[in-house]
């Protein structure tokens, strides 16, 4: 079974988090942050699920699906990807698609509706959580609408027939699971960081064709799913009050200082 194994890898296009903080802004209308001059990536956590994903390629010949989901999808983003070995892409761009109108739970209704679009899987792998949202639920919620099993936080995973072999993090040490296909499986960033690909095979992802779907291909009904309703989004206010401490020299600066903090009562 594993020859013909197909794996869909779901990724999130963020704004790049290894951006200067000072780029992001509170933008308290559509309650969102607004990124400025930060350029999307690839969530690094969807990097290390895909890494997997070419792992188990490269060991038994499988299949590779990429499938993305947003609002302004940049082709650019997705041809690392391709160029290390993703065999087919989809991507789902729809204007409704605006971060500020998504959750969690409707994100798991339209990718799952787009996965079952896509056809026949044998596995889905995601990142153990977005690098904007930390929320770590759409995996979960994916396969709970399929009706498959899931397993959580992988730092490895092998193929053993029809099943997959899953070592999974655990804040004490690890411990092995075994899952019948078909699974969705989160992972986390013990596995590893997705390859570097080589120039050639950048250059040749150029090339290659992406699937583009908006939600009616997709037959999503519409987007009225959504649990979570965010009341406030705003930049906590920050309040400073300097006290100079006075003395003759630092002996007497230091005990003024310590009768400061004594009277505070931080001593």
């Amino acid at each position: 079974m594993a020859e013909g194994l197909r794996i869909i890898v779901c990724v999130k296009q963020v704004p790049d988090p290894e951006g200067p903080p000072s780029a992001f802004e509170v933008d308290t209308g559509r309650k969102t942050v607004t990124p400025r001059g930060i350029p999307p990536v690839i969530s690094p956590f969807d990097e290390n699920a895909l890494e997997a994903a070419i792992r188990l390629k490269d060991a038994h010949g499988c299949t590779v699906t990429l499938l993305s989901m947003g609002s302004r999808l940049s082709t650019a983003v997705f041809l690392k990807a391709i160029a290390v070995g993703v065999d087919e892409s989809y991507l789902v761009e729809d204007p409704l698609l605006e971060p500020d109108r998504l959750d969690g739970y409707i994100t798991a209704h339209l990718l799952a509706a787009a996965i079952k679009r896509t056809g026949a899987f044998d596995l889905i792998l995601t990142g153990r959580q977005a690098a904007d949202t930390n929320a770590g639920i759409v995996g979960l919620g994916i396969a709970e609408i399929l009706g498959i099993p899931a397993v959580t936080l992988a730092q490895g995973m092998k193929l053993e027939e029809d099943t997959l072999r899953v070592e999974r993090v655990l804040p004490d040490g690890h411990e092995v699971v075994r899952v019948p296909l078909p699974a969705l499986v989160t992972v986390s960033h013990e596995i590893g960081e997705l390859r570097y690909p080589r120039i050639s095979d950048i250059k040749s992802a150029k090339g290659r064709p992406q699937t583009r779907w908006n939600l009616d291909d997709i037959c999503a009904e519409s987007l009225h799913w959504a649990r979570v309703r965010l009341d406030d989004l705003y930049t906590p206010s920050r309040q400073s009050h300097c006290i100079l401490v006075e003395g003759e020299n630092p002996e007497d600066a230091g005990s003024s200082l310590a009768v400061l903090l004594r009277n505070e009562r931080i001593l």
